[in-house]
């Protein structure tokens, strides 16, 4: 009874953890590489960044009555870790909101995934600690863009404790998908709160 106990308890903990990671399947190497480079604008060296801004104006939001955000940005981090040599990716993102006031943030791993819905396709899918949901991000076919697939994601109100501003984004009617235009990385340094990577960012 006590074997059989422990393996449910190590199946379940196997289960979760795939859940939390959001998908099982590996990705090709090759694909991999390509979709870095394409996010990145070329080989990302030690450290790249990718910017993403929308700001959505009144004829839109007019056309979308259920959309909750009314501008967003996404800031795509590659950075090579010498203790395992290897690139690891990472986003940020920010939100105001179209009824709320200030500004509201997120941030977390990412790793590649094939799209659920075209096996085909690559993406960063992205999370926010095992609890807090996440993102998936892919690229338009002239990767101008940026496409932000979300269910749920957490994201806390700048220079507030967590346990005050802690909120979630839910997807909704008009809030499933966006699309984020590629413009200079500066224009995300707003996201970036270490002094050296917010001079780095402001180099580019």
């Amino acid at each position: 009874m006590k074997r059989f106990t422990f393996l449910a308890l190590l199946t379940i903990a196997m289960l979760a953890s795939r859940v939390c990671a959001g998908y099982a399947q590996e990705v090709d190497k090759a694909k991999a590489n390509a979709f870095t480079t394409r996010m990145f604008a070329g080989d990302p060296g030690k450290k790249a960044y990718a910017c993403f801004i929308r700001h959505y104006d009144a004829d839109h939001l007019a056309r979308h009555p259920e959309q909750k955000v009314a501008a967003m940005k996404l800031l795509a981090l590659a950075e090579y870790e010498q203790e395992d040599r290897k690139l690891h990716y990472s986003f940020r993102l920010g939100v105001k909101y179209r009824h709320r006031r200030g500004d509201f943030d997120s941030s977390g791993s990412c790793r590649h995934v094939l799209a659920q819905d075209n096996s085909d396709e690559v993406r960063f899918g992205c999370g926010v600690d095992c609890d807090g949901g996440g993102i998936e991000i892919a690229l338009s076919k002239e990767d101008k863009s940026a496409i932000a697939r979300l269910e749920s994601i957490r994201i806390w109100q700048n220079n507030k404790p967590d346990d005050e501003a802690e909120h979630a984004l839910v997807a909704g009617a008009d809030d499933k998908i966006f699309r984020l235009d590629r413009t200079d990385t500066r224009d995300c340094a707003s996201l970036v709160t270490d002094r050296k990577e917010l001079a780095a960012i402001r180099r580019k």
